[in-house]
């Protein structure tokens, strides 16, 4: 099947008119392409190569639609940075439709309702790292909403200075956030409330449909799903960078691909984000902040769930669901495949000498999925020896207990420890590239980011260590 052969429908449509705004795309002038994804198509039943569709462009850009697309933005709320908003929304992003599970997106495609004081575009830099990084969390095996192509154009658009305009056509099983629910509970609406849950439910959680006490039990997936999320941005390196409840989803998933990093050297309280001035977002500060994020949500489902029985939901759940979650990572990035009561405290001390290391994090971990006993190729990219040698000791020890083979822990490992990892300085280059119309490394990335584990040898050169003063950089928002 053709990707412009898909029929759409619009469910969400089916809710009273303060859901959404109907609204039209707005065509970016003398679009092209620039890379699609074959993988995230297959998610739609698109089998047949989609730059051989003629109309792939017009759809991404706006000018043509797709049967039974009817173009809407939805209505959010949310707390940005701790402070509450009543009124957000899809302010550069129109929804096309669903099929196949997936509800379709255009992220920069022109003003909408809830645009604001903004201009409803994306710029090309942040839409190339949102495909990339899109297509990179499914890669590395996370939950996240996809990409399907990239377009450019030769559309001006002010930021801090002139640059051009882009969309992304992005896919997601929901685009309901914490603040669809926060907006309605704002706004005194205890039937949309229940409304927007019972769709939440069809949607993405369909098993709890009719069952007693449904609603709690939604709420207690949503808890599950997010610590789960939030454990594997850790154990990877990666940091979100603008965790407001509107840029949480619904199941869990990571959406909304921001200012945001995988950490080059490791750094516990690592902060991606400028804006960030607190460090309310920080690398091990998200955690927390998913707990504080689903104490929200608690209260902006309250006039439909007991609020005392949610908190009891979420203090019960939350940190088992992330700590077993996080522990089942940490141990295959290891190679340790036979519990031990000791693992947590091993993986903790590595980290914290790793951090007075100054590592690269995701490259240690490499290096140790070839660990034979000689710690030489792993001191050899650390800036202090010391600390990281009397740990690799303990870990010597630890690896006695497993009934594996070396050559076998070394096979399973290598398959859960990246070699590529989209980092901003790698991106940054793409992004310079593209600024003069070359886009072959975007698609290079696009190649190593959907399979991270392999060698792929002709694309070496994207394994380049960080240069030192790109090392943990903060991004703009602006985007």
């Amino acid at each position: 099947m053709k990707f412009s052969q898909l029929k759409l429908t619009t469910p969400y449509l089916k809710h009273e008119a303060l859901f959404f705004d109907k609204v039209q795309p707005t065509p970016l002038a003398k679009p092209f392409i620039i890379s699609v994804s074959q993988d995230a198509a297959k998610l739609l039943g698109v089998d047949e190569d989609l730059l051989d569709d003629a109309m792939l462009l017009d759809i991404v850009n706006g000018s043509q639609k797709l049967e039974g697309s009817e173009p809407f933005a939805m209505c959010y709320a949310g707390h940005q940075f701790g402070y509450f908003v009543a009124r957000l929304g899809d302010g550069r992003a129109i929804n096309l439709g669903k099929v196949n599970g997936q509800n379709l997106q255009l992220k920069g495609s022109g003003l909408t309702l809830y645009s604001r004081l903004g201009d409803g575009r994306a710029v090309l830099r942040s839409s190339i790292r949102e495909y990339l990084m899109s297509e990179a969390m499914h890669g590395l095996g996370i939950s996240t909403s996809r990409a399907l192509a990239l377009i450019g154009s030769d559309t001006d658009v002010a930021r801090e200075r002139w640059e051009k305009g882009a969309i992304v056509l992005r896919l997601s099983p929901t685009w309901v956030r914490f603040g669809t629910f926060e907006y309605f509970n704002a706004s005194r609406e205890p039937k949309m409330i229940q409304d927007l849950a019972d769709y939440v439910i069809e949607e993405s959680f369909a098993h709890l449909k009719g069952v007693e006490g449904c609603y709690l039990k939604m709420y207690a997936e949503i808890v599950k799903n997010t610590a789960q999320t939030i454990a594997s941005w850790i154990s990877v390196g990666f940091n979100h960078g603008v965790m407001n409840t509107d840029n949480m989803s619904i199941d869990g998933r990571t959406i909304d691909y921001g200012p945001f990093a995988f950490l080059d050297d490791y750094e516990s309280y690592y902060i991606c984000n400028h804006t960030d001035r607190d460090g309310r977002y920080s690398f091990k500060s998200q955690i927390g902040i998913g707990y504080s994020n689903l104490e929200k949500l608690a209260m902006a489902i309250s006039p439909i769930l007991h609020h005392e029985a949610a908190l009891e939901v979420l203090a019960e759940l939350y940190y088992q669901a992330y700590e077993e979650e996080y522990l089942k990572r940490m141990r295959k990035r290891f190679g340790l495949f036979q519990s031990d009561d000791e693992d947590k405290f091993l993986i903790n001390a590595m980290l914290g000498n790793l951090e007075n290391a100054q590592i690269d994090y995701n490259l240690f971990f490499r290096e140790l999925s070839r660990y034979d006993g000689d710690k030489s190729p792993i001191l050899d990219i650390a800036v202090s020896r010391e600390p990281l040698e009397r740990c690799l000791d303990m870990y010597e020890t630890r690896l006695q207990k497993e009934t594996i083979t070396q050559a076998q822990r070394q096979i399973k490992m290598l398959e859960v420890n990246p070699k590529y990892i989209l980092k901003n300085h790698i991106l940054q280059v793409a992004i310079d590239k593209a600024k003069t119309d070359d886009f072959s490394m975007v698609n290079d990335l696009l190649k190593v980011a959907l399979n991270p584990f392999s060698e792929h040898k002709e694309h070496e050169y994207l394994c380049i260590a960080t240069p030192q003063k790109f090392k943990n950089i903060k991004l703009s928002c602006s985007s």
